[in-house]
């Protein structure tokens, strides 16, 4: 199992940048932004090519509602060119609320929705001239988009329910997760996103799990921490079915907390799960940060 790390984008760009080139200077194999509320997650990671050489670039994820899927193409595609082949395009459907809430769009049938986007999205990252007509949107492009031949980032669709999962398996490259326990991962993520992949004939998928990391000797007071920072995704509908399903209160009950030991355990156990990659959203005071990241790259042998 490969190990990433989540960059959350909340500081000056200069500073998100600097910190992705960590990730590689540390060692591990990707780097990790979201699209919050703040810089553009494409546009990063175009920037942090500049600083890079090896790792994955991620998007972990960007929501779909707002973005016809030509228009990500093209920005998909300029951000892969510009890291060099390196772009790992994570994409969701994201919630209710901000959907409707944030940005007033609809957010009726996200499974339909996810199906037309996908259909529309993956053929002109091909270079393909995309015509589709479906249930939620339209797209038609009178040529492919000249993008001269820069190959299609692979597409991991955030998935978290059955039919989310047995979508990705059937179209997408892999999926991305968060808030989801080991059991959980186990016995609902992998088999379900693995059978719809192998009955649509595509290659085993990629797993990448997202969960609060922190090594530390205080483990009572981390997991005070992580109820605290982690409590937006406590309640969140789609988290709090996994959270749910694994039989946990909220995120302190799925996150790797405790001793270097007991988390590299923990990791091993994703690992034996079916995760392909473990996306690291590490947090703590700067001494647990740092034993953190000693112990990811103890783990990846770097």
């Amino acid at each position: 199992m490969e190990i990433g790390r989540m960059v959350w984008p909340s500081v000056r760009l200069d500073e998100v940048v600097e910190r992705v080139a960590r990730v590689e200077a540390d060692g591990l194999a990707a780097a990790w932004v979201p699209q919050i509320f703040g810089w553009d997650a494409l546009t990063v990671l175009a920037l942090a090519g500049e600083r890079t050489s090896s790792i994955r670039l991620g998007t972990a994820v960007l929501p779909t509602h707002p973005t016809h899927p030509l228009l990500l193409a093209a920005s998909a595609l300029t951000t892969q060119a510009a890291v060099g082949g390196r772009l790992q395009l994570g994409l969701g459907v994201s919630h209710r609320f901000i959907v409707e809430d944030v940005w007033g769009l609809s957010f009726e049938r996200p499974v339909q929705w996810a199906r037309d986007y996908l259909a529309a999205l993956i053929p002109s990252l091909r270079g393909e001239r995309t015509q589709f007509d479906g249930v939620r949107l339209r797209a038609e492009l009178p040529r492919p988009l000249d993008t001269f031949d820069t190959p299609a980032p692979p597409v991991l669709f955030a998935a978290l329910g059955p039919a989310m999962l047995r979508l990705a398996g059937e179209h997408a490259d892999g999926t991305v997760t968060l808030m989801t326990g080991i059991r959980t991962v186990a016995e609902h993520i992998v088999p379900t996103i693995s059978v719809a992949a192998a009955a649509a004939g595509r290659p085993a998928p990629r797993i990448v799990v997202g969960l609060p990391i922190c090594v530390t000797a205080d483990v009572d007071a981390a997991r005070q921490r992580c109820r605290e920072e982690f409590a937006a995704y406590t309640n969140t509908p789609s988290y709090r079915a996994m959270l749910d399903k694994e039989g946990a209160a909220d995120p302190a009950d799925v996150a790797l907390i405790g001793s270097r030991g007991e988390v590299s355990d923990r990791l091993r156990a994703f690992h034996d799960a079916g995760a392909t990659e473990f996306m690291a959203w590490v947090f703590g005071d700067d001494n647990e940060q740092a034993e953190t990241g000693s112990c990811l790259r103890e783990y990846v042998g770097a």
